[in-house]
C-alpha cells in the first residue's frame, strides 16, 4: 500500500510541475524594464553625490541608461497598441494543454509501467539484495586492501597467510602459490604450511599432483607423519602415477587411524574404493541408510577386490552412472556433483565431466554458496570454458 501511495504522490508532483507554468500568465516585460532603468538613474545620482564616481562618468552612465529607458517606454507603448497576444486571444489552448497534462500523464505513466515493469513480481527484501552485492564486493575489497597492505609491507607473513586461501578460492592459483611460498620464506616452514603449498601447486596443475606439489607434501609428512592433507594427496599422486596398491595402502592406513567423526573419512573411503581397496571395518559408514550420498555396499566393495581391472572399471562406471541418474532427480546435492566430476576425471571421460559441470551449474544456480563451490572445483579441474 505504501508503494502505491508513493507512486501517487510522485504522479501528483509531476502533474503539478506540468500545470504550474500553464496556470501563470506571462508578465509584461516592459513595465518592469522601465522601473529598473529608473532605479539605475537614481543610483547614478546617489553615487555622484557621494563622490563614488566622477562627473564625466556619471553623465555618460545617465545618457546610456536614459537611452535604454526611452527604448523600453517606446516598446511598452507599441505593445499596448498591438493586437491581443496569443494567451489572451486563445485561452482555450491553455485549458486543453492543462487537461492533457492532468489526464494523459498519469494514464501514460501507468500504461508504461504495466508494459515495462513487473507489478506482479514480489519484492525482494532489501537485506537479501544488499547481502548478495555486499558479499561479492567484500571479497574484492578484502583482496584489494590486503594487496595494498602487502605492497607497503612486503615482509608481512601474516598478510600472505590471510590472502593465500582467498586466492585459492577465487581460482587465482598462481597468486596462491606465490603467497604460500612467501609465508614459508618469511615465517619458516611447518608441516601445515608445506601441505598448503602442495595444495596450491596441485590446484595450479588442474588437480594433478605435480613433482613440486609432491615434494611439498613429502616435506609436510617428514615434519608431521600424521598430516592428513599431505597423506591424502600423496595417495592421489600414487593413483595418478598408476600405483593403485600404494594408493590403497595409504588410504587404508588413514581410515584405520581415523577418528569415527572425522569429516574427511567419506572422501578417503571414496578414494580407496576408486583404487580397488576395501575400507577397514573401523571406518565403516553409519548403519543408517542415506539417500543423499549413496555409495557401494559392503558386498560391492568385497566383490571389487576379487574383480579383474576391466570388471572393476565396469562396476565403477555403473556406480558413476547411477550417481549421475540420481543427480538428475535431486540436483541440489553439492557433494554428489563434486563426486561425479572427480569420478569422470579419474575415468578419463573429460567430455562427460564438462557436460556434468554445466548441469551442476544449472542445478545449483539458485544457491549462490553451492554455485560458488562447484565453480571453484570446476576451475581446479580445468573444466571451465
Amino acid at each position: 500500500m505504501s508503494l502505491w501511495l508513493a507512486f501517487a504522490l510522485m504522479t501528483a508532483a509531476a502533474i503539478f510541475a506540468v500545470l504550474w507554468p500553464l496556470g501563470r500568465r506571462k508578465a509584461a516585460a516592459g513595465g518592469s524594464d522601465i522601473a529598473v532603468y529608473r532605479d539605475q538613474l537614481d543610483e547614478i545620482v546617489r553615487d555622484r553625490a557621494e563622490g563614488r564616481i566622477g562627473e564625466a562618468e556619471a553623465e555618460a552612465a545617465k545618457i546610456e541608461v536614459s537611452r535604454r529607458l526611452i527604448a523600453a517606454a517606446d516598446a511598452a507603448e507599441t505593445r499596448q497598441g498591438a493586437a491581443p497576444t496569443a494567451d489572451t486571444a486563445a485561452p482555450w489552448r491553455r485549458r486543453i494543454a492543462a487537461l492533457v497534462g492532468l489526464i494523459l500523464l498519469p494514464i501514460g505513466a501507468s500504461a508504461l509501467y504495466m508494459v515495462l515493469g513487473s507489478p506482479q513480481l514480489p519484492g525482494q527484501p532489501l537485506a537479501a539484495r544488499m547481502a548478495s552485492v555486499q558479499q561479492d564486493r567484500s571479497i574484492q575489497t578484502l583482496v584489494a586492501q590486503v594487496e595494498s597492505h602487502l605492497e607497503r609491507n612486503p615482509n608481512d607473513a601474516r598478510g600472505y597467510e590471510v590472502i593465500a586461501p582467498v586466492y585459492l578460492r577465487m581460482g587465482r592459483f598462481a597468486d596462491a602459490v606465490n603467497a604460500r611460498r612467501k609465508v614459508i620464506a618469511l615465517a619458516g616452514e611447518s608441516s601445515e604450511r608445506q601441505s598448503d603449498l602442495g595444495e596450491a601447486l596441485a590446484a595450479q596443475g588442474n588437480g594433478v599432483v605435480t613433482v613440486d606439489a609432491k615434494a611439498a607434501f613429502e616435506r609436510a609428512i617428514a615434519l608431521d607423519p600424521k598430516n592428513i592433507k599431505a597423506l591424502f594427496f600423496i595417495g592421489i599422486a600414487a593413483e595418478q602415477d598408476g600405483d593403485r596398491h600404494k594408493a590403497a595402502a595409504i588410504f587404508t592406513t588413514m581410515l584405520r587411524d581415523a577418528p569415527t567423526d572425522a569429516p574427511w573419512v567419506p572422501v578417503v573411503r571414496e578414494a580407496l574404493t576408486r583404487v580397488g581397496g576395501t575400507p577397514p571395518a573401523t571406518a565403516a559408514a553409519p548403519s543408517a541408510p542415506s539417500t543423499e550420498q549413496p555409495g557401494p555396499s559392503a558386498a560391492d566393495v568385497s566383490a571389487a577386490g576379487q574383480m579383474s581391472e576391466k570388471d572393476r572399471g565396469d562396476m565403477i562406471r555403473g556406480m558413476v552412472a547411477r550417481l549421475a541418474d540420481r543427480l538428475k532427480e535431486n540436483g541440489d546435492d553439492l557433494a554428489g556433483w563434486q563426486r561425479l566430476l572427480r569420478a569422470y576425471m579419474v575415468l578419463g571421460e573429460r567430455d562427460k565431466a564438462k557436460s556434468a559441470a554445466d548441469d551442476a551449474r544449472k542445478a545449483l544456480a539458485t544457491d549462490p554458496g553451492k554455485l560458488r563451490q562447484i565453480d571453484d572445483m570446476i576451475k581446479s579441474l580445468g573444466l571451465q570454458g
